[in-house]
């Protein structure tokens, strides 16, 4: 090999190192584009969190921002709540701000890797009644690292399985099963957890085998059957609903 192709090859090799590193730093919005809420009386924030690199580190990004507005865009039609499309938000979950939020939107939590802060910060949001939904990971392997990570703000607590007759389910738009939405998502039967507060109340609900951000994304465009997007959001207004009243 010639000192021009070391060299070349050399600085092919920096640019995938650095590239590397922003994408594992990620973030300041420079992809995505961070969205400044109007004064509403209900905001979602959308997590971003420490990473682990299995999903490339984009998973809490997936389905952003089209997601977030369709759900508010169906609050804002069916309820009363003071709501707007664009009543939304990306915090970071290491950051004093992710206090000013209490409903939270996590997307993969199965690539979290927290760091201490974001694992104080995770606490504490919980203990101070907020309200967290993760959504978009399936199969074992994805169940068992969101679980390590929630163990390590949540030592004495498990996750516990939940029935469709749960509030959470039920508050404002009922639903009567998962399966219609099973069909479209991978991993197999749908099954969501619980964590709960100090007042027994539903502080996390884990979607596990659910991609609520793809119907929620996909509708419009007709790439998700009517059915189970129905489902899909109903199940995201009830928890919208559900962290609002309890």
């Amino acid at each position: 090999m010639t000192l021009k192709n070391q060299l070349l090859t050399f600085c092919a090799l920096l640019l995938l190192c650095a590239a590397s590193l922003l994408q594992a730093q990620n973030f300041r919005f420079r992809n995505f584009g961070q969205n400044e809420p109007p004064a509403t009386e209900f905001i979602a924030a959308r997590w971003h969190f420490g990473t682990n690199g299995d999903i490339g580190h984009m998973g809490w990004s997936h389905n952003y921002p089209q997601s977030d507005q369709h759900l508010n865009d169906f609050l804002e039609r069916t309820t009363r709540i003071d709501i707007d499309v664009m009543s939304y938000r990306i915090v970071e979950l290491g950051s004093e701000e992710v206090f000013d939020y209490p409903f939270a939107y996590i997307s993969e939590p199965g690539e979290m890797e927290l760091t201490e802060q974001e694992v104080i910060n995770l606490r504490e949001f919980v203990l101070r009644g907020g309200f967290i939904i993760l959504d978009d990971f399936d199969g074992s392997w994805q169940w068992a690292q969101m679980a390590s990570q929630f163990r390590r703000a949540f030592p004495e607590q498990q996750f516990v399985p939940l029935s469709i007759e749960e509030a959470v389910f039920q508050i404002l738009n009922p639903i009567d099963d998962f399966q219609d939405m099973s069909n479209y998502v991978p991993g197999g039967k749908i099954t969501y957890y619980a964590l709960y507060n100090q007042y027994d109340e539903i502080a996390v609900l884990a979607g596990h085998n659910n991609d609520l951000a793809n119907f929620w994304d996909w509708y419009a465009d007709g790439a998700m059957p009517l059915l189970p997007s129905t489902d899909a959001f109903r199940l995201g207004s009830n928890a919208v609903i559900y962290s609002l009243t309890h």
